[in-house]
């Protein structure tokens, strides 16, 4: 990297190992804060603020054409007060100024750079700058600045005002009802990519939370399209080169409209949510592919992405180097794309053929289109034949083309090891962690393996334990042993919904009591009583420019208040707590307008009013004893179904517990049947007959209707 030896900015004394990715640029960089705006203040200088995150490919390459160059620094330095955030650290900040440059331009993205005032007023901005355009771009600024102020504040001011009007912007005042879901099936259907599964065309992003409420659309409506929908997604997901068919996990996004190219970026995020919906289709469709999907992601996310202290990092990077000899010279993808010569080198001549018909991988290269020329001669592996078509093809039985492969994959992993790997950001977030906790905790019940349970365990523990302050408030971000930066509302409701998923794989109550404490502190930190909904940030947080803003759209990730509201409603069907049917209630109704002017942009939110539409269904174990083997196998039998909605409870009578005070209306649960564990399975708290074996259990799941209507 240029001038690496000599310049040395404030950045360095940051944890974010974005910003330390730029702490030897030229650039005089400052991270966001009070010195940076006293400065553009005192020297009456615009400011130049710059998002981004580590793994962001656009931002490596901005870093490397524009920021490492003298002459770009030398502008910004002279004319401006530059100004470096880290998105993941400070979403809040990247929310207020994504919105103000969609609302100039139309669009947003990463890198994002924005021109603002020393009161952190936005006039100017958008994404990745070429260095030509870069230069000429600011230094017409600094002319504005200079000699046209009264125009730089009358853009500022028009929109700073718009922002305000977002922010206070009022929600619905009326209850959503159950046709919202035909009216968000419909775009759904007419966006859906019959050809390879997800929607819309390039780039696709793998939103899984759409397909959980497809899921639950076709569970509930028998709407066969709707699971059609979610498996030739699935299916095209894991066989495009956006599954990383070696080492397991999925790849940020597709660049093309098959799967087949991606941005080899991959988030924590990512696997957890996709984990979970694998998890789902299977349960529903008792398809093994689908077990074998999740499991692979998990393997990947503990083999590779767990902190050993407990928690995960957060995301590797898409750029590597291909020689190790020249480790600054980057190139997207480079871990993971072979040559036809590299593979034969490995795998031998025979395996080889086998592998590559698998695989598709040619001598020239199986990428068509590369703009950059990046992958000349280069190969992503994606799946172009069955197993079945190749051992035809190869006129072998499948279980030894199975052998041949399996034997091939760890032989390429074992060499691609010896790469140099994609920079690892290691920061550990709350709300990331707490998806993974989730799904973690749902792999382990479904699939009965009791290690995604305990690493579920150990992460739950280490935010409790690190990144929870004696107030009984949570921090967003862990680095380098340190705890810093207040949460925010993803971070609880991610968190307290991976608590209610970990107590149900544990029966552990103190994970339950967690989830409680935290729900109950949620209301004064965020909610808003008025009108309904959560905001993004606490009542104490700092004031970035328009108030704190509510955030309801599904993005890549689900929204703060999609998981609030899916939290509060789980809770108050075990508590019976009212002050949780109430926040749950005000935040569904605040963004009902929104809701049934666009309701597929708001999927994770139809899969909390979902659950808040369909009956209850409470199944209470009743034992003398917490370690009877009889209760995994229960909840094992449980898990195996798909039973959105549901809440699962243990009760020890004998030796007393704590549900009887967290859930009281669980006390009349408490007869056992000939001394023997017995199993309540209820709606609304009107039950079946208690049961005693796994064949009645059945039975009685079975009856269990899913018939929606209005009342939790």
């Amino acid at each position: 990297m240029a001038n690496a030896e000599v310049s040395t900015n404030r950045l360095i004394k940051e944890k974010s190992p974005y910003l330390l990715q730029h702490a030897h640029n030229p650039v005089d960089w400052y991270p966001w804060g009070e010195e940076a705006f006293q400065k553009a203040k005192t020297e009456d200088k615009p400011i130049f603020l710059s998002i981004g995150y580590s793994t962001c490919h656009w931002c490596h390459v901005m870093e490397e054409e524009s920021y490492s160059n003298p002459e770009i620094a030398n502008i910004l330095n002279q004319y401006f007060v530059v100004v470096k955030v880290d998105r993941e650290e400070r979403p809040d900040i990247d929310s207020v100024y994504m919105n103000s440059v969609q609302a100039m331009t139309g669009s947003g993205g990463w890198p994002l750079n924005v021109f603002l005032t020393s009161e952190k007023k936005p006039f100017y901005g958008g994404t990745y700058f070429p260095p030509d355009y870069l230069k000429d771009i600011l230094l017409k600024i600094a002319d504005t600045w200079k000699n046209r102020r009264s125009e730089v504040t009358q853009s500022a001011t028009q929109l700073t005002g718009m922002l305000n009007n977002l922010a206070v912007a009022s929600g619905g005042k009326n209850a959503v009802s159950e046709k919202i879901f035909d009216a968000a099936f419909a775009p759904l259907s007419s966006q859906y990519d019959p050809a390879y599964g997800g929607f819309g065309s390039a780039p696709k992003f793998p939103t899984g939370h759409t397909l959980s409420f497809l899921l639950r659309f076709y569970y509930k409506m028998g709407n066969k399209k709707a699971l059609e929908m979610v498996e030739n997604t699935l299916d095209h997901l894991v066989g495009g080169g956006i599954f990383d068919h070696l080492g397991g996990g999925f790849h940020r996004y597709s660049t093309d409209q098959r799967w087949f190219l991606p941005h080899f970026e991959k988030m924590l995020y990512d696997q957890a949510i996709l984990a979970n919906v694998y998890l789902e289709a299977y349960q529903i469709t008792k398809k093994e592919e689908y077990a074998e999907v999740a499991r692979a992601i998990f393997e990947y996310v503990l083999r590779d992405m767990s902190y050993p202290e407990g928690g995960f990092y957060s995301a590797e990077d898409a750029d590597s180097a291909p020689d190790a000899q020249y480790p600054d010279k980057k190139v997207e993808g480079a871990y993971y794309v072979w040559t036809k010569d590299e593979v034969v080198r490995v795998l031998g001549k025979e395996d080889d053929e086998i592998f590559s018909y698998r695989y598709g991988i040619k001598e020239a290269g199986n990428v068509d289109i590369d703009p950059r020329h990046e992958f000349r001669r280069k190969n992503v592996l994606s799946i172009t034949h069955t197993t079945k078509d190749t051992a035809v093809h190869f006129k072998r039985s499948e279980g030894s083309i199975e052998e041949i492969l399996a034997r091939s994959r760890q032989k390429l992993f074992l060499e691609r090891s010896r790469r140099v790997r994609p920079r690892l950001d290691d920061k550990i977030l709350t709300d990331w962690n707490g998806l993974m906790i989730s799904s973690l905790a749902l792999g382990g019940k479904v699939l009965n393996e009791p290690r995604y349970v305990i690493a579920s365990k150990k992460t739950a523990d280490f935010i409790i334990n690190k990144l929870k302050t004696k107030d009984g408030r949570l921090l967003h971000r862990f680095r380098d042993g340190s705890a810093e930066i207040s949460g925010f509302l993803d971070d609880y409701a991610f968190f307290i919904n991976g608590l209610l998923d970990l107590y149900e794989a544990t029966f552990e109550v103190i994970y339950l009591k967690e989830a409680i404490g935290l729900a109950r502190k949620m209301p004064e930190l965020f909610e808003d009583k008025t009108a309904g909904g959560f905001f993004f940030s606490a009542v104490d947080s700092e004031v970035i420019l328009s108030g704190r803003v509510k955030e309801y759209h599904d993005g890549a990730i689900p929204s703060g208040n999609s998981l609030v509201a899916m939290a509060l409603l789980r809770l108050y069907r075990i508590t019976l707590d009212k002050d949780f049917k109430r926040a749950y209630d005000n935040s569904l109704n605040y963004v009902s307008g929104s809701l049934r002017g666009s309701p597929a942009a708001f999927t994770q939110i139809l899969v909390a009013l979902y659950t808040g539409l369909t009956p209850a269904k409470e199944i209470v174990i009743v034992s003398k004893d917490a370690h009877d083997p009889f209760i995994d196998e229960a909840a094992l039998f449980i898990n195996r179904s798909f039973l959105p909605g549901r809440i699962i409870l243990l009760r020890t009578v004998d030796r007393g517990d704590d549900m009887a005070t967290i859930a009281p209306w669980a006390k009349e649960y408490d007869s056992l049947i000939e001394g023997k564990t017995t199993i309540y399975v209820c709606e609304n708290r009107t039950c079946n007959l208690p049961v005693t074996d796994l064949k009645n259990l059945g039975r009685v799941l079975q009856k269990t209707k899913t018939s929606l209507k209005n009342t939790p």
